[in-house]
Protein backbone atom coordinates (compact mmCIF):
# COMPACT_ATOMS: atom_id res chain seq x y z
CA UNK A 1 0.00 0.00 0.00
CA UNK A 2 0.99 3.14 -0.98
CA UNK A 3 0.84 6.40 1.74
CA UNK A 4 -1.10 9.86 0.75
CA UNK A 5 2.96 11.44 0.66
CA UNK A 6 4.55 8.36 -1.11
CA UNK A 7 1.55 8.75 -3.69
CA UNK A 8 1.79 12.72 -3.73
CA UNK A 9 6.19 12.57 -4.12
CA UNK A 10 5.38 10.23 -7.06
CA UNK A 11 2.77 12.01 -8.65
CA UNK A 12 4.99 15.58 -8.48
CA UNK A 13 7.76 13.86 -9.60
CA UNK A 14 5.52 14.13 -13.36
CA UNK A 15 6.18 18.00 -13.25
CA UNK A 16 8.96 19.70 -14.45
CA UNK A 17 9.06 22.21 -11.82
CA UNK A 18 9.07 19.56 -9.16
CA UNK A 19 11.73 17.35 -10.57
CA UNK A 20 13.96 20.21 -10.73
CA UNK A 21 13.12 21.09 -7.09
CA UNK A 22 14.26 17.89 -5.33
CA UNK A 23 16.76 16.53 -8.73
CA UNK A 24 14.86 13.62 -8.91
CA UNK A 25 12.59 12.14 -11.73
CA UNK A 26 10.78 8.70 -12.24
CA UNK A 27 11.73 5.39 -14.02
CA UNK A 28 8.83 3.16 -15.04
CA UNK A 29 8.42 -0.30 -16.07
CA UNK A 30 9.55 -3.52 -15.94
CA UNK A 31 12.94 -2.71 -18.34
CA UNK A 32 13.39 1.11 -17.64
CA UNK A 33 13.42 -0.16 -14.17
CA UNK A 34 15.64 -3.68 -14.35
CA UNK A 35 18.00 -1.01 -16.43
CA UNK A 36 18.51 1.57 -13.72
CA UNK A 37 19.16 -1.49 -11.12
CA UNK A 38 21.73 -2.92 -13.43
CA UNK A 39 23.39 0.70 -14.27
CA UNK A 40 26.08 2.76 -12.12
CA UNK A 41 23.17 5.42 -12.50
CA UNK A 42 21.43 5.95 -8.69
CA UNK A 43 18.30 5.00 -7.49
CA UNK A 44 16.60 6.08 -4.29
CA UNK A 45 13.21 4.00 -4.02
CA UNK A 46 11.35 1.54 -5.40
CA UNK A 47 7.50 0.98 -5.91
CA UNK A 48 7.01 -2.47 -7.64
CA UNK A 49 4.60 -5.67 -7.19
CA UNK A 50 5.46 -8.71 -5.46
CA UNK A 51 5.98 -10.19 -8.88
CA UNK A 52 8.43 -8.20 -10.04
CA UNK A 53 10.33 -8.17 -6.71
CA UNK A 54 10.45 -11.98 -6.45
CA UNK A 55 11.64 -12.05 -9.79
CA UNK A 56 14.65 -9.48 -9.61
CA UNK A 57 15.96 -9.79 -5.83
CA UNK A 58 19.31 -10.64 -6.06
CA UNK A 59 19.28 -7.27 -7.96
CA UNK A 60 17.57 -5.21 -5.87
CA UNK A 61 19.01 -6.22 -2.77
CA UNK A 62 22.58 -5.37 -4.50
CA UNK A 63 21.52 -1.80 -5.08
CA UNK A 64 18.81 -0.99 -2.06
CA UNK A 65 18.30 -1.69 1.53
CA UNK A 66 14.98 -2.68 2.44
CA UNK A 67 13.63 -0.05 3.96
CA UNK A 68 13.95 1.66 0.19
CA UNK A 69 11.53 -1.33 -1.12
CA UNK A 70 7.87 -0.34 -1.26
CA UNK A 71 5.78 -3.63 -2.54
CA UNK A 72 2.40 -2.51 -3.77
CA UNK A 73 -0.05 -4.13 -5.91
CA UNK A 74 -0.19 -2.89 -9.60
CA UNK A 75 -3.77 -1.13 -9.05
CA UNK A 76 -2.02 1.05 -6.23
CA UNK A 77 0.89 1.85 -8.98
CA UNK A 78 -1.05 2.45 -12.05
CA UNK A 79 -2.62 5.49 -9.69
CA UNK A 80 0.75 6.88 -9.28
CA UNK A 81 1.79 6.23 -12.76
CA UNK A 82 2.33 7.69 -16.16
CA UNK A 83 2.19 4.61 -18.16
CA UNK A 84 -1.26 3.26 -19.82
CA UNK A 85 0.24 -0.30 -19.02
CA UNK A 86 3.39 -2.00 -17.66
CA UNK A 87 2.78 -0.67 -14.34
CA UNK A 88 4.74 -3.36 -12.09
CA UNK A 89 7.44 -0.91 -11.32
CA UNK A 90 8.45 2.34 -10.29
CA UNK A 91 11.82 3.98 -9.42
CA UNK A 92 12.61 7.20 -8.11
CA UNK A 93 16.45 7.79 -9.39
CA UNK A 94 18.30 11.05 -8.66
CA UNK A 95 19.42 13.32 -11.63
CA UNK A 96 22.96 13.05 -12.28
CA UNK A 97 25.20 16.18 -12.90
CA UNK A 98 27.55 15.36 -15.58
CA UNK A 99 29.77 16.80 -17.53
CA UNK A 100 29.75 17.47 -21.16
CA UNK A 101 32.95 15.68 -22.97
CA UNK A 102 34.55 16.72 -25.99
CA UNK A 103 34.40 13.55 -28.07
CA UNK A 104 35.21 13.40 -31.80
CA UNK A 105 31.61 13.67 -32.49
CA UNK A 106 28.66 15.33 -30.88
CA UNK A 107 24.84 15.07 -31.46
CA UNK A 108 22.93 18.53 -30.90
CA UNK A 109 19.09 18.73 -31.10
CA UNK A 110 17.53 22.32 -31.47
CA UNK A 111 14.17 22.87 -30.35
CA UNK A 112 13.08 19.17 -30.27
CA UNK A 113 10.03 19.09 -28.30
CA UNK A 114 8.05 15.50 -28.69
CA UNK A 115 9.40 13.48 -25.57
CA UNK A 116 8.74 10.48 -27.57
CA UNK A 117 11.18 11.59 -30.45
CA UNK A 118 13.44 12.75 -27.94
CA UNK A 119 13.09 9.53 -26.18
CA UNK A 120 13.93 7.91 -29.41
CA UNK A 121 16.44 9.54 -30.19
CA UNK A 122 18.27 9.05 -26.57
CA UNK A 123 18.11 5.39 -28.17
CA UNK A 124 19.76 5.99 -31.44
CA UNK A 125 22.46 7.52 -29.89
CA UNK A 126 23.32 4.50 -27.39
CA UNK A 127 22.86 2.36 -30.27
CA UNK A 128 25.60 4.41 -32.36
CA UNK A 129 28.02 4.72 -29.63
CA UNK A 130 27.10 8.40 -28.48
CA UNK A 131 27.58 9.01 -25.06
CA UNK A 132 25.82 12.33 -24.69
CA UNK A 133 23.15 14.56 -26.47
CA UNK A 134 22.93 18.20 -26.28
CA UNK A 135 19.77 19.87 -26.35
CA UNK A 136 18.55 23.37 -27.01
CA UNK A 137 16.82 25.31 -23.98
CA UNK A 138 13.92 24.81 -25.79
CA UNK A 139 14.55 20.81 -25.85
CA UNK A 140 11.40 18.70 -23.92
CA UNK A 141 12.93 17.64 -20.54
CA UNK A 142 14.98 14.76 -20.98
CA UNK A 143 13.84 13.15 -17.21
CA UNK A 144 10.35 13.86 -18.35
CA UNK A 145 8.65 10.16 -17.95
CA UNK A 146 7.30 9.97 -21.87
CA UNK A 147 11.17 10.91 -22.59
CA UNK A 148 12.69 8.03 -20.44
CA UNK A 149 10.13 5.87 -21.27
CA UNK A 150 11.25 5.85 -24.70
CA UNK A 151 14.49 5.48 -24.52
CA UNK A 152 14.08 1.99 -23.18
CA UNK A 153 17.06 2.14 -20.98
CA UNK A 154 19.22 3.91 -23.06
CA UNK A 155 19.03 7.16 -20.69
CA UNK A 156 21.25 4.64 -18.02
CA UNK A 157 23.85 5.01 -20.68
CA UNK A 158 23.40 8.63 -22.41
CA UNK A 159 23.87 11.71 -20.33
CA UNK A 160 21.67 14.85 -21.69
CA UNK A 161 23.05 18.58 -21.23
CA UNK A 162 20.93 21.35 -22.05
CA UNK A 163 23.02 24.47 -23.43
CA UNK A 164 22.66 27.71 -24.99
CA UNK A 165 22.90 25.76 -28.69
CA UNK A 166 24.36 28.69 -30.55
CA UNK A 167 27.02 29.91 -28.16
CA UNK A 168 27.94 26.58 -27.82
CA UNK A 169 28.33 25.75 -31.39
CA UNK A 170 30.19 29.37 -31.73
CA UNK A 171 32.76 28.14 -29.06
CA UNK A 172 33.63 24.68 -31.00
CA UNK A 173 36.45 24.06 -33.11
CA UNK A 174 35.08 21.47 -35.78
CA UNK A 175 32.69 21.01 -38.65
CA UNK A 176 29.37 21.55 -37.72
CA UNK A 177 26.70 19.31 -39.80
CA UNK A 178 23.66 19.94 -40.15
CA UNK A 179 19.83 18.51 -41.43
CA UNK A 180 18.03 20.90 -44.04
CA UNK A 181 16.07 20.14 -46.86
CA UNK A 182 17.66 21.31 -49.63
CA UNK A 183 21.35 20.73 -48.63
CA UNK A 184 23.74 18.23 -49.96
CA UNK A 185 22.64 14.95 -50.72
CA UNK A 186 23.78 12.68 -47.13
CA UNK A 187 25.10 10.24 -49.75
CA UNK A 188 27.73 12.39 -51.12
CA UNK A 189 28.69 13.92 -48.23
CA UNK A 190 31.95 12.69 -46.89
CA UNK A 191 32.28 13.38 -42.88
CA UNK A 192 35.58 14.76 -41.06
CA UNK A 193 36.84 12.62 -38.93
CA UNK A 194 35.38 14.87 -35.61
CA UNK A 195 31.99 16.91 -36.13
CA UNK A 196 28.63 17.81 -34.36
CA UNK A 197 25.75 16.93 -35.97
CA UNK A 198 22.59 19.46 -35.24
CA UNK A 199 19.10 18.01 -36.18
CA UNK A 200 16.12 20.51 -35.84
CA UNK A 201 12.21 20.27 -35.19
CA UNK A 202 10.52 18.48 -37.03
CA UNK A 203 7.53 21.36 -37.62
CA UNK A 204 10.20 24.35 -37.77
CA UNK A 205 13.83 22.75 -38.63
CA UNK A 206 17.05 24.06 -37.48
CA UNK A 207 16.48 27.76 -35.66
CA UNK A 208 18.20 30.91 -37.41
CA UNK A 209 20.49 31.45 -34.45
CA UNK A 210 21.66 28.04 -34.84
CA UNK A 211 21.78 27.53 -38.55
CA UNK A 212 24.40 30.86 -38.48
CA UNK A 213 27.19 28.36 -37.04
CA UNK A 214 26.32 25.11 -39.37
CA UNK A 215 29.51 24.64 -41.61
CA UNK A 216 27.83 21.94 -43.79
CA UNK A 217 24.09 21.71 -45.14
CA UNK A 218 22.70 17.96 -45.69
CA UNK A 219 19.84 16.26 -46.96
CA UNK A 220 18.50 12.99 -46.92
CA UNK A 221 17.31 12.47 -50.33
CA UNK A 222 14.05 11.31 -50.65
CA UNK A 223 12.22 8.99 -53.68
CA UNK A 224 8.50 9.26 -53.05
CA UNK A 225 5.91 11.48 -52.26
CA UNK A 226 6.66 12.00 -48.61
CA UNK A 227 6.61 15.97 -46.97
CA UNK A 228 8.91 14.92 -44.43
CA UNK A 229 10.70 12.84 -42.11
CA UNK A 230 10.27 12.16 -38.50
CA UNK A 231 13.03 13.72 -36.95
CA UNK A 232 13.96 10.46 -35.04
CA UNK A 233 14.20 8.28 -38.18
CA UNK A 234 15.95 11.17 -39.81
CA UNK A 235 18.93 11.33 -36.58
CA UNK A 236 18.64 7.56 -37.17
CA UNK A 237 20.05 7.72 -40.75
CA UNK A 238 22.30 10.37 -40.57
CA UNK A 239 24.06 8.96 -37.78
CA UNK A 240 24.13 5.33 -39.51
CA UNK A 241 25.94 7.02 -42.65
CA UNK A 242 28.35 8.84 -40.12
CA UNK A 243 28.67 5.63 -38.49
CA UNK A 244 30.14 4.19 -42.05
CA UNK A 245 32.32 6.90 -42.75
CA UNK A 246 33.95 6.53 -38.78
CA UNK A 247 32.87 3.74 -37.40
Amino acid sequence: MLSKNQQKHLRQLGQKKYRKQQQQFLVQGTKNVVELLQSDHGVLELFASEEFCNANKQLINSRLSAKDVHRCDETALSKVSTLVTNNDAIAVAPIAQTEIEDTPWQLALDGVSDPGNLGTIIRLADWYGFKQVLLSTNCADPCNPKVVSATMGSFTRVSCHQVDLPAYLASCNKPVYGAFLGGQNLHHTDFSGQGILVMGSESHGISDAVAAHVSERITIAGYGGAESLNVAIASGIILDNIKRCHG
